[in-house]
């Protein structure tokens, strides 16, 4: 997500780049509540995250491809905008990573406050959100404000390198995926 946030940024500007922080605080919720409702069944969802982390990566194959052939940014249209916050929430909602984070620490952590201290969970929740999403925006704030320096094969070149490093994470993804795919079949 943060490679997504600071790539957008210097395509598109601060602008670009908050509304993909912003994509953990429309996807999440599912992914919370699916995770503290499957806790319990923790043993059959290997497959599924496997699932989910393969189709992360085509997604990010698919990022990676668009940022390496992008052209010097041009203004960016609210079309464009909304582009940036669609990429956001189905890259979150692709990604293994939230679901993994929610099903063995965050949902525990949930249900353990919860049993001590009715208000522990959304204080929890609000500290963890304040943090991911104030850190996301931050840093599109910075990017997006210093693309300025990014110009002409400077800026391709910082784009190739944000590419390269979408591919890997594709490829991170595809081999968890994996992973976890032929887990339950060895």
């Amino acid at each position: 997500m943060m490679t997504l946030v600071v790539t957008e940024a210097v395509r598109g500007g601060a602008r670009a780049g908050l509304r993909v922080a912003a994509a953990p605080l429309i996807t999440d919720f599912p992914i919370v509540a699916l995770s503290v409702f499957v806790l319990a069944q923790m043993a059959h969802m290997a497959g599924v995250l496997g699932a989910v982390s393969l189709a992360g990566g085509c997604f990010i194959l698919l990022l990676a491809w668009e940022t390496w052939k992008a052209r010097p940014p041009q203004p960016m249209q609210q079309s464009d905008l909304s582009r940036s916050l669609r990429k956001g929430v189905i890259t979150n909602f692709l990604s293994p990573h939230p679901y993994l984070f929610w099903m063995t620490v965050g949902s525990p952590l949930l249900l353990k406050g919860w049993s001590r201290e009715p208000a522990a969970p959304f204080l929890l929740l609000a500290g963890f959100y304040l943090c991911l999403v104030g850190a996301k925006i931050s840093v599109a704030l910075l990017v997006g404000r210093s693309r300025n320096f990014l110009q002409g094969r400077t800026y391709t070149l910082v784009l190739r390198f944000m590419a390269a490093v979408l591919l890997l994470f594709a490829l991170m993804f595809f081999r968890d995926g994996w992973r976890l795919l032929t887990a339950g079949t060895l």
